[in-house]
């Protein structure tokens, strides 16, 4: 048995009843949703304990890698409240493919007769994607054979008529070029922008398959990551407005309460480190995007696959790169204004402020120094 007692579960306090791109709330869901047909009949996890957890995306500390075989940076989060009403109080944790993980697992879960082997099968697909963010997640489950309640997804209609919209914007021209622009090409958009949005590699996506040279398994994970860069590329036209706002706020927000001068200190270094970050970040996702940008019009344009192709192969090790860091970005937007809803005092106590710019800063691989300016 390896769990332990988690303390860093304090901070998801702040969180209420919401998830956001590192962290998948599945206690608020069983709170609001655990009477309903659908989230009994189609749950996310078997065991009521996993499916009343709190799952991260997790950044590894130095004192936690030895947890693990392998060397790596990140690693999915299982935490287990002690009291639902009271997140301060901590919980017990497990990180998925730590040392003795499953036999953890299996305590915390009070799994019987095998059936922690499809709740492991769903884990180890949560773990396989950069970030929890709500689209990604679904259609990534979904992309298994796993029918999970839409409950457990916080994407409205509205978000998903404009999500669509905006693909079908962004891949017309290329659909055009792979039916030869003949009658029905609106049909054939809508066609085909429902699968790539979906989770219908089929027949549908056939045209495309051809034009790109691409067949099986490279096709099927080269289209979900392209699924991917779409959506991060809707939600940066969406998220980046509210990111410059949160920053703002980060910057001057107040200490209230007792403090001291080492407090002060960190808090305000932290402060420049964070935005400092944010704005590395950006320019990274940017700069990743761009790279889609040129492949894609290599194709439409110029009509040649080959980049494309290219992309499409090489498109699952970057979005994972790319969904890793904006969704550190996309966290600290949500988290923010969870905790400070626009016109709030502008004013937080230090042990908070530390403990939240402490998990913000956790987010990125190599924090900019501590005198970077914040201008």
């Amino acid at each position: 048995m390896i769990s332990y007692v988690d303390r860093s579960v304090r901070y998801l306090n702040a969180l209420g009843n919401a998830s956001t791109s590192r962290v998948l709330n599945l206690m608020a869901v069983a709170i609001v949703h655990g009477e309903d047909d659908a989230y009994k009949g189609h749950p996310l996890f078997q065991s009521p304990v996993i499916n009343s957890a709190i799952i991260l995306k997790h950044r590894l500390r130095a004192d936690e890698t030895y947890l693990f075989p392998t060397p790596r940076s990140i690693a999915t989060k299982v935490i287990v409240p002690f009291d639902r009403r009271d997140l301060r109080l901590g919980g017990r944790s497990f990180f998925f493919e730590q040392r003795g993980f499953r036999e953890a697992m299996e305590e915390i879960g009070n799994y019987s007769d095998g059936a922690i082997h499809r709740d492991l099968e769903v884990l180890k697909l949560i773990n396989a994607i950069p970030s929890l963010d709500p689209f990604l997640l679904r259609e990534h489950l979904r992309n298994n054979q796993h029918d999970v309640a839409d409950c457990y997804f916080a994407i409205s209609a509205a978000d998903q008529t404009r999500m669509y919209e905006y693909v079908a914007d962004s891949v017309r021209t290329l659909i055009a070029l792979a039916t030869n622009g003949g009658s029905g090409r609106e049909t054939s958009t809508s066609k085909v922008v429902s699968a790539l949005l979906s989770t219908e590699v089929d027949e549908k996506l056939a045209p495309l398959r051809t034009t790109l040279m691409l067949d099986g398994e490279a096709f099927r994970e080269g289209v979900f990551s392209w699924r991917g860069f779409l959506y991060y590329k809707w939600s940066m036209l969406n998220v980046w407005p509210e990111v410059r706002e949160v920053l703002g706020e980060i910057k001057a927000i107040r200490v209230s309460g007792a403090q001291s001068p080492d407090d002060l200190a960190y808090i305000n270094a932290s402060k420049n480190r964070i935005i400092d970050c944010v704005r590395r970040a950006s320019a990274q996702v940017s700069k990743t995007l761009k790279v889609y940008d040129n492949a894609y019009a290599q194709l439409v344009e110029h009509g040649q696959p080959a980049a494309f192709r290219d992309f499409l192969l090489g498109a699952p090790k970057m979005f994972l790169t790319i969904g890793d860091t904006l969704g550190a970005i996309s966290h600290i937007s949500s988290f923010w204004r969870y905790r400070f809803p626009k016109g709030h005092s502008g004013r937080a106590d230090a042990e908070e402020l530390i403990t939240i710019f402490q998990d913000f800063e956790s987010g990125f691989v190599a924090p900019a120094s501590p005198t970077a300016s914040a201008a």
